[in-house]
């Protein structure tokens, strides 16, 4: 029995020294699972987190901090003075040359945007259809957008000046007189959309290339045989495979076109400072804001103008987004007697197959 007994505990006790390092193992097994699992779960986090620490510092303290200034009196030397709440945004709310310079943003916007974004779309279209020298033609292309925004206005200031511009003179050749480019607002505004069409038309062509060049050309290639012509597999075939570059393209045209600065500022900087104009005819709502900060030292007021700015911006980014997801994709709602042409159809299409199953099927039955 004793025997027995002392063999037994030897058994236990090298069982029990056999199991003590695999039970250390489990043990730390979970310890180091929980490290990798952690390292899984927030790595990804570490390495973006430099882009928003450097956005939080350069984009999202400076629109908190306009804020800030915008309920202030905030002079540009004397710097804050008392809380006032609203009131910087009644003042510029009730001044009428605000509401010019928005009227001058979107004509100017207008004249350049759509005019832009239908050119760069054919000049890309061009450009994919296989052209000889592709690489200097898409060069040649980007060359207006490197040079400088002052060396491009400094040109078409003297191209559409109103004594001895060449537009002037090209217009006398068929018998137009000389026009005031400078002192007209609807000539001002078309004269500066032709200097932002000038410098962007490229840029935007080449972007949207690039995404034409992604299109599988099968697709093409199956519409071709199907007798689709250039213009149809354009519209059906490019168009809606483009969508995504096609908003991106749009949205950045539009923020581009609202916050239009050079351009104006330097159209004509001998009539009353550069400030848009004698009669503030071109005066955009950047070039009043910096009116506001560095010419009436009031930086509340030009806060306000920016907030305002701001959510214009986005309102007709928002807008321009849901139009072109619908155009792009042709999800537009139909009418209602295109509904219900396309219930007739339907149903009619149904009852076709329903009456060639009864044929087929009465016709089996007659064979056997």
């Amino acid at each position: 029995m004793t025997l027995t007994h002392e063999r037994s505990e030897t058994a236990s006790a090298s069982s029990n020294d056999a199991k003590s390092p695999k039970t250390d193992a489990a043990a730390r097994r979970p310890w180091r699972h929980r490290i990798s699992r952690f390292d899984q779960n927030a790595s990804p986090y570490f390495y973006i987190s430099p882009f928003f620490l450097l956005f939080g510092l350069v984009g999202l303290f400076p629109l908190l901090y306009t804020v800030w200034v915008a309920v202030h009196e905030w002079d540009l030397l004397k710097g804050q003075g008392e809380f006032i709440g609203a009131g910087n945004f009644v003042e510029i709310l009730g001044d009428p040359m605000f509401w010019n310079s928005i009227f001058n943003t979107l004509s100017i916007f207008l004249l350049s945007a759509i005019p832009q974004l239908a050119v760069a779309l054919v000049i890309a279209y061009l450009l994919d259809r296989g052209l000889r020298a592709p690489t200097f033609w898409r060069m040649s292309v980007l060359i207006p957008f490197v040079v400088t925004p002052v060396a491009v206005a400094i040109i078409f200031s003297s191209i559409f000046n109103e004594a001895d511009g060449l537009a002037n003179n090209l217009l006398n050749l068929i018998g137009i007189a000389d026009q005031e480019w400078k002192h007209n607002t609807a000539l001002s505004h078309l004269a500066i959309a032709v200097m932002v069409n000038f410098r962007w038309t490229g840029y935007n062509a080449l972007i949207l290339l690039a995404a034409m060049q992604a299109v599988p050309r099968d697709l093409y290639e199956s519409a071709a045989l199907d007798g689709a012509g250039a213009a149809r597999r354009f519209f059906s075939i490019t168009i809606p495979t483009i969508r995504p570059t096609l908003i991106f393209v749009i949205i950045t045209a539009t923020i581009g076109g609202l916050q239009i600065f050079a351009e104006p500022r330097l159209f004509d900087v001998s009539t009353a400072g550069g400030i848009g104009g004698s009669d503030r005819q071109f005066q955009t709502t950047v070039l009043f804001l910096w009116e506001l900060a560095f010419f009436r030292r009031d930086l509340g007021e030009a806060s306000a103008v920016a907030i305002l700015l701001f959510l214009l911006i986005v309102g007709i980014g928002v807008i321009n987004f849901l139009i072109s997801r619908r155009i792009s994709t042709g999800d537009a709602p139909k009418s209602r007697v295109a509904r219900r042409r396309a219930r007739t159809a339907a149903a009619a299409a149904a009852a076709t197959a329903a009456a060639g199953t009864t044929i087929a099927t009465t016709t089996e039955e007659n064979a056997r």
